[in-house]
């Protein structure tokens, strides 16, 4: 019997190729099938591996679907262009991008509800997605107050949840489309509240 933990932390190398296969391979199929019917055996036949060899890598199917998600959807840093407005428009763009493709719109509602009920999971998702999305982004923000764009008693973390929040709302639940302009339309509309007078002079 194959030992997920014991095998995960033996320290044993990792084959790169297959773990590009295999992360491939779990975002052909649930584009393909989705994620409710999303099997370990599916994606190791599609990766031209072994379940063994998955369950050496991954604890389980909605593990694999939390690398394969990060790996999609990316955890690409919010960018440095010298612009807190143009930065923080390109960062929440990234989600836009993300969440208008197929995998983006069927897999997040599913795994979201499986976190509610696996901690592990939830920490792992965490760790691996969505800590560090957000932390590029309090990056930018910090750059921001730092060259006078945002007032210096900016609430960070709430203002994280703001500029983020739109998407997964919509996305969550399906009531409004996530369209091309609202990361846009986001930011400005948070800026509105939170930017300095020197940076509404400066983009009126």
């Amino acid at each position: 019997m194959v030992t997920p933990v014991a095998n995960t932390r033996s320290g044993r190398p990792r084959d790169e190729r297959i773990d590009s296969a295999v992360r491939a391979a779990t975002v052909d199929l649930l584009n393909e099938v989705g994620y409710a019917a999303l099997t370990l055996e599916a994606v190791a036949v599609r990766a031209g591996t072994s379940k063994p060899a998955l369950r050496r890598r991954w604890r389980g199917r909605q593990h694999l679907v939390v690398d394969a998600l990060a790996a999609t959807v990316g955890t690409s840093p919010t960018p440095d262009t010298g612009c807190t407005h143009c930065d923080l428009i390109a960062g929440i763009q990234t989600l836009t991008e993300a969440f208008t493709t197929k995998i983006g719109r069927r897999v997040l509602p599913a795994l979201v509800a499986d976190l509610a009920d696996d901690p592990e999971l939830a920490e792992t998702f965490l760790n691996r997605y969505f800590h560090p999305r957000r932390a590029t982004t309090a990056e930018a923000l910090r750059r921001g107050i730092e060259r006078g764009d945002l007032s210096p008693d900016t609430d960070i973390d709430l203002l994280l949840d703001m500029l983020a929040s739109t998407t997964y709302y919509r996305v969550l639940f399906g009531h409004l489309p996530v369209t091309e302009g609202l990361a846009k339309q986001v930011v400005e509309t948070i800026l509105a509240g939170v930017a300095t007078p020197h940076w509404r002079n400066h983009h009126h």
